[in-house]
């Protein structure tokens, strides 16, 4: 497979998935879930929003990257630089949801530590593909 098909398959995946968790978070909301909505659970529930919002959002990240490597003659990206793009958009908002699922006193739970990583993984991979981007286009 090559690359754009697989940051396309991965962003509609993932775009799939962080939109169903939106639904399943307004479902909890909606029934008035004690669990999700009690006033010492707002730290879950911001891990849980951010998750779900940063997991859109990077979804469709993916599916401009693999856009963008079918248009742009020249535009490519190597496998380190997609891989991070690739792994970024999924540990960052893992990262917000695990540490929403076990929260300790008003605290998100140690999960949140994925989240520097994928942040991390995405400027790197992010910054390469932007430098890419404007070789290709001076080039072309």
């Amino acid at each position: 497979m090559n690359t754009s098909d697989r940051h396309l398959r991965h962003g509609w995946w993932a775009l799939f998935s962080f939109l169903t968790l939106g639904v399943v978070l307004e479902t909890l909301h909606g029934f008035k879930i004690g669990w999700y909505l009690d006033a010492d659970a707002d730290i879950r529930r911001l891990m849980f929003t951010l998750a779900h919002a940063h997991g859109t959002l990077l979804a469709l990240v993916n599916i401009a990257a693999g856009v963008t490597l079918r248009v742009v003659d020249g535009f490519d990206l190597d496998k380190n630089v997609s891989r991070a793009i690739l792994w970024g958009s999924l540990v960052l908002p893992i990262g917000f949801f695990l540490g929403g699922v076990v929260i300790h006193e008003g605290d998100p739970g140690l999960g949140v530590l994925l989240v520097p990583v994928g942040a991390f993984m995405l400027l790197y991979g992010t910054a390469c593909a932007a430098r890419n981007l404007s070789h290709a286009l001076k080039s072309a």
